[in-house]
């Protein structure tokens, strides 16, 4: 294995909007591959709260089944590994502008993120979960009985548009990271939030009974929403890379492992 490095980072707004000019040159250059081997390390942009895709041990290391992505592919480019653990609303902002790499945080494509990067095949499919305070599991049941109620997501994410979509009658609440919004339902300030089903049952399981499972469905379209690594636009080799490793671990069952792993690790550790 590579050698690890994790790093924390806070984006400013300033390098966020600053970055626009750097980002078109690159992007029309497609430089990242270039770049990633010039300097013998790959720098990846994730948000560490989101178990068991990435969060941290005991140790501070980030963690999870989509660091086990970056490894692979910092492995399989022959580089070094760098994690920048950034606002989840920062990432793709920070692939633009040349901060970081790759984004890799159980991204969704929608019409509206692939006119700025490209995506990566898809690694994994995800149900998605309404969860609410503990005994309100039969109350919320339909779009309809949250008509007028508030519904969380994590800003900027695919779940902000699946609540705007799916239940168009209730209010967008949006906050930066999900163990805010599971205080949010606990303090009855929200009905529930909108989460994928692997971090939904472990917020859930930590939760001491307060939170539980809606009984909704979201509809067959919607039911399941596929995971993808981000890169900066007009960069083909290196999607081609991503891809390549992406494609491989799924076959051999690698990335399954590694999720099993990281789920059995977050349990552990009682999150």
């Amino acid at each position: 294995m590579k050698r690890f490095l994790n790093v924390l980072v806070l984006v400013s707004i300033f390098l966020m909007v600053s970055s626009a000019a750097f980002a078109s040159g690159s992007a029309e250059n497609g430089t990242v591959l270039a770049d990633v081997l010039e300097r013998g390390r790959l720098i990846v942009g994730t948000e560490a709260q989101y178990a068991p895709y990435e969060f941290r041990d005991l140790d501070n290391n980030i963690v999870g089944c989509d660091i086990f992505i970056a490894e692979q592919i910092a492995d399989e480019l022959g580089v070094d590994l760098e994690i920048v653990d950034m606002a989840f609303d920062g990432i793709i902002p920070a692939i633009q502008s040349g901060q970081v790499d790759i984004g890799i945080a159980a991204f969704t494509s929608t019409p509206e993120r692939e006119e700025v990067v490209d995506f990566s095949d898809v690694y994994e499919a995800s149900q998605q979960y309404l969860i609410v305070a503990a005994g309100n599991e039969d109350v919320y049941t339909t779009p309809e009985s949250l008509a007028g109620l508030k519904v969380g997501a994590q800003r900027g994410s695919i779940q902000s548009g699946l609540v705007r979509d799916v239940i168009p009658e209730a209010e967008l609440f949006e906050l930066a990271k999900y163990p805010e919004l599971a205080i949010e339902v606990q303090n009855g300030n929200i009905a529930g939030f909108v989460v994928e089903a692997a971090v939904g049952e472990s917020m859930v399981s930590s939760s001491d009974g307060k939170l539980a499972v809606a009984n909704i469905t979201f509809g067959d379209q919607l039911a399941t929403i596929g995971k993808q690594a981000v890169v900066q636009k007009n960069n083909p080799d290196f999607l081609a890379e991503v891809n390549k490793v992406i494609d491989r671990i799924v076959a051999d069952g690698s990335y399954k492992k590694a999720y099993d792993e990281a789920v059995a690790l977050q349990q552990e550790l009682g999150f």
